[in-house]
């Protein structure tokens, strides 16, 4: 029964700049004919599309240019997280060989160099794992940023997937199917 209402109607196809879809063909009031509006200029239509086109674009552009701001701001906190993790290896390597020089100079007891050795052996993998510790922290925070400007994106995508008409009312929607 409701097909035979489906296909009783009289339908129309409409081609609203490349996007195609049927509805119902108006039918025209006879009160109202001579009060119809004038046809729209061709000239202004096409104006108010291209400006359309603009603002979508110049706010496509805007997205696009915030996210690289995001990523260029995330590459350079590693690049400065990876100057400083050299310059620290670097200054422990400095480090390392005067402290050494400094324990074959100085003349003193064996234990008590053997006992100095191994504080200054000691001290210095402290600062090693310090400064690791300081890498490992930075990289996290690097690692948390990236998921949060990824989830701000992902966010969005979900959300216009879920605000779907078809959600609404799946039973409508599988009627409609039904009935082609």
């Amino acid at each position: 029964m409701e097909t035979a209402d489906w296909e009783n109607e009289d339908w129309e196809f409409v081609n609203d700049d490349g996007f195609v879809y049927k509805r119902k063909k108006r039918r025209l009031d006879p009160t109202t004919t001579s009060s119809a509006p004038p046809p729209p200029d061709p000239a202004a239509e096409e104006r108010n599309r291209r400006q359309r086109k603009k603002r979508a674009l110049v706010k496509l552009r805007e997205k696009y240019q915030k996210e690289i701001d995001q990523w260029e701001l995330l590459s350079n906190t590693v690049k400065a997280i990876q100057e400083k993790a050299q310059n620290q290896q670097q200054q422990q390597r400095e480090q390392a060989p005067s402290s050494s020089l400094s324990a074959i100079v100085s003349p003193s007891p064996s234990a008590h160099s053997s006992e100095s050795a191994c504080r200054r052996l000691v001290d210095e993998l402290l600062l090693r794992v310090e400064a690791e510790e300081a890498i490992i922290q930075n990289i996290s925070n690097l690692c948390d940023s990236a998921e949060a400007i990824c989830n701000a994106q992902e966010e969005p995508m979900m959300q216009s997937l879920i605000d779907l008409p078809i959600w609404a009312s799946p039973r409508d929607l599988m009627a409609s199917l039904c009935d082609e």
